[in-house]
């Protein structure tokens, strides 16, 4: 991750990072405090040392494939609760996207 910011802020010629936003799935299981250490220690005396880091947990999302409903997961049970089918779809929770990379231009 901290190679994708340097690269980014290389290209969008950044002098420094201030902001990186990024979102996590729930099944992910970030644990944000150690998530928020890591990224310290992975930035320290790069562009990005001292940048502030927003995290965002993105809920389970599945949509059914015999009724087509969109639904969360509670209890991590992937039952459809408006027809009760087992044949779900996971769209969502399971990814990891730097929304953002926010810094000061460079001379």
């Amino acid at each position: 991750m901290a190679d994708i910011i340097k690269n980014v802020a290389e290209k969008e010629h950044l002098k420094s990072v201030t902001v990186v936003n990024i979102k996590f799935g729930q099944m992910i299981q970030i644990v944000p405090d150690i998530f928020q250490f890591a990224f310290e220690e992975a930035t320290r005396n790069t562009i990005a040392d001292g940048a502030r880091l927003n995290l965002e947990i993105l809920p389970v999302q599945f949509v059914c494939k015999k009724c087509n409903s969109t639904t969360g997961v509670k209890r991590m049970e992937f039952i459809c609760p408006q027809c009760g089918s087992k044949e779900v779809v996971l769209i969502q929770g399971r990814e990891t996207i730097i929304e953002s990379i926010e810094g000061e231009k460079g001379a």
